[in-house]
């Protein structure tokens, strides 16, 4: 019966593959910022309707969350979730493409087009086999997955997971390190928490030839940075993977100007809870004791963001069996663990969740680049494979 559905889904996919890559280069023509995803919604929403699902939105502001149910499955029947995010990054696309985004400075650099994509064509082959569904199948469409406090967050303040509740939750996400037909997994620890580190240096500005008289935030700065790496090479325990990295320094002065102020702007990611707590409370302790003890004032912001993401072992591992039976062995790899970051991560703090990868690699077609770059592309024959396994994920 299995392998009958298998070769079913895998033609459907092949049947709605225009259908879907339409739905990817209308979305990448225009992107939305993230809790900016009004159209996105509304387009959403329109396909969903079309296809005679039941569905609401507006949830977690601009959130889809969708139910596909057979007659036979109960009301309070717990349900499994496939996710998608649906916001763009702010980047200006540089690409040549028919599909190139038409607004000025925003992107779908990450992929999440493709998600999108890739969850309204499985979410029409579910309705098609739905007599057939172990459980009803909620369908969660997300904003806000690029910027704290991450949608994600907010549609489980909206009970996304309950009403009817989830039993567990799967997503993918496009891998340009990987060739497309290629899928990647990784049980347990995967991706790191996030948490953004906000910080400005007031001195004292004044003449840069007579740096005695002033109160330098720039030399502050450059000793702040230096010494918080300390943190994480004296303080974190070596098998606690961990980094602290500052990629915005500012200070607006001159060649015989020192300016009065410094701006930094960094990222603190870890894969354990209790570290991250301790090395954000020393983050804070040591930049107040050096801009204090250099006679500067400090502002700190430490925005918290994403937890770290755990897959679920079971989960993850009926997956990737369906993944070599469907591509075979040497189309599925095992995934290393990552300090990137995804708020996928806070469903999987509430229940057993499985995020894995697609490729999208093709050296031939020159689509060679990583995410969030301005000339970011997929194969597009990705888009089947995201359906087959999205599909595939609900039977189990």
């Amino acid at each position: 019966m299995m392998n009958e559905l298998k070769q079913q889904i895998v033609k459907r996919s092949e049947e709605l593959f225009e259908k879907v890559r339409g739905y990817r280069e209308h979305l990448h023509r225009h992107p939305e910022l993230s809790y900016q995803e009004f159209e996105t919604m509304k387009f959403v929403s329109e396909r969903l309707t079309e296809l005679g699902i039941e569905h609401q939105t507006g949830i977690g502001g601009t959130g889809v969350v969708g139910i596909i149910r057979a007659a036979h499955h109960p009301a309070d029947m717990e349900v499994v979730a496939l996710r998608a995010d649906m916001d763009a990054l702010p980047i200006r696309e540089e690409n040549d493409v028919p599909y190139k985004s038409t607004v000025d400075g925003v992107m779908h650099a990450c992929g999440h087009d493709v998600h999108t994509s890739v969850l309204l064509g499985a979410a029409e082959i579910l309705n098609e086999f739905k007599e057939q569904l172990p459980r009803p199948v909620k369908l969660v469409f997300q904003p806000g997955e690029e910027k704290n406090p991450g949608g994600a967050s907010l549609m489980i303040k909206d009970n996304v997971l309950k009403n009817p509740t989830v039993k567990s939750i799967y997503a993918l996400h496009v891998f340009p390190d990987m060739p497309v037909g290629k899928t990647g997994f990784k049980g347990g620890l995967y991706m790191a928490s996030c948490d953004e580190i906000y910080i400005t240096v007031h001195g004292k500005g004044g003449h840069g030839a007579t740096p005695h008289q002033c109160i330098d935030p720039i030399v502050i700065g450059a000793e702040l940075i230096l010494n918080l790496q300390t943190i994480v090479s004296r303080k974190c325990d070596p098998k606690v993977p961990c980094v602290l990295s500052f990629g915005h320094f500012e200070a607006l002065g001159a060649t015989n100007v020192i300016p009065s102020k410094a701006i930094l702007k960094g990222t603190f990611r870890t894969m354990n809870e209790g570290w991250r707590a301790e090395a954000l409370t020393l983050i804070e302790q040591h930049a107040r004791a050096i801009v204090e003890g250099n006679g500067g004032q400090l502002e700190i912001e430490i925005s918290k963001g994403y937890p770290f993401l755990e897959n679920d072992e079971t989960l993850t591992q009926v997956l990737k069996e369906k993944a070599i039976d469907l591509l075979g062995e040497d189309q599925v790899e095992d995934l290393p663990i990552r300090l990137t970051a995804e708020d996928f991560s806070f469903y999987a703090q509430e229940i057993p969740a499985c995020f894995f990868r697609i490729g999208v690699r093709n050296e031939e077609k020159g689509i060679v680049v990583g995410v969030h770059n301005p000339r970011f592309d997929i194969d597009a024959n990705a888009l089947k494979i995201g359906m087959q396994m999205m599909s595939l994920a609900v039977f189990e």
